[in-house]
């Protein structure tokens, strides 16, 4: 199983995804296009395509001119049938993609707030993997709409759409749950100054939050990481006609 991850940001960290990716036995193909480096167009050589966050916009392509380029690579999977992964920047980018809207700096949301899922959701493998509600770490002020044929699965009230899947496999997550509290307290420390701006009292209270939030938080993650990586349909190991993979529970 190969697996491209794009980071759009120094100091991403895969987090619970990099977890159940590792219990799964996966090679991961890391790409940092905001340095310059080129991102993989060759489809068949990975069987899944997860996108990180980070701290441009969707349509930052004036800063960023790979944006496009990754919002095809995204369409490009999506369409083929893999499994693709979008976590928050990475969730604007599969709607860009799909042609939903991307809605910038209307609603932040940052710390662990409460995810719920539509009855959608509830049916859907992957999402359903934490729950009906759980809480998860949130760090945006951006979000999308639903593109259209997408499938609404998760909501709260502060930003109605909290995740949405399009075709087989394609998920696109506005909330971090990769965020396990390892990554949580090294954001903490290497992003300090902007957290401050952001919230003045997160660092000095972070204890209580995390005491409230974190158990409950890491838990839900790592579910909905292992059901993610459950969707990966290695191709030597499709049974074609049925897209079942052998030795994998779904």
């Amino acid at each position: 199983m190969r697996v491209l991850v794009v980071e759009n940001m120094a100091h991403s960290d895969l987090g619970q995804v990099g977890v159940a990716l590792q219990e799964a036995g996966a090679q991961i193909d890391p790409r940092q296009p905001f340095t310059g480096q080129a991102l993989s167009g060759d489809i068949d050589g990975h069987d899944a395509l997860v996108v990180l966050g980070g701290e441009q916009s969707a349509v930052d392509d004036h800063i960023h001119p790979y944006l496009p380029e990754l919002a095809r690579l995204m369409r490009a999977f999506a369409d083929a049938g893999k499994s693709v992964l979008g976590i928050c920047l990475g969730s604007q980018l599969l709607a860009r993609a799909h042609g939903g809207d991307n809605l910038l700096g209307r609603t932040r949301e940052f710390g662990w707030h409460e995810v719920t899922l539509t009855a959608e959701g509830e049916r859907d493998p992957v999402l359903s993997a934490a729950g009906p509600a759980f809480k998860s770490f949130e760090w945006h002020s951006d979000s999308f709409t639903i593109p259209p044929g997408a499938v609404h699965l998760a909501t709260n009230p502060t930003v109605t759409n909290q995740a949405f899947r399009i075709g087989r496999a394609a998920y696109g997550m506005q909330f971090h749950f990769e965020a396990g509290t390892p990554v949580v307290e090294g954001w903490n420390r290497t992003f300090e100054t902007v957290i401050n701006r952001i919230d003045p009292d997160w660092l000095q209270h972070y204890p209580e939050h995390a005491a409230r939030h974190a158990g409950q938080s890491d838990a839900a993650g790592l579910a909905l990481a292992r059901a993610w990586v459950a969707t990966i349909q290695p191709a030597e190991y499709v049974d074609h006609g049925t897209h079942r993979l052998a030795g994998v529970s779904a």
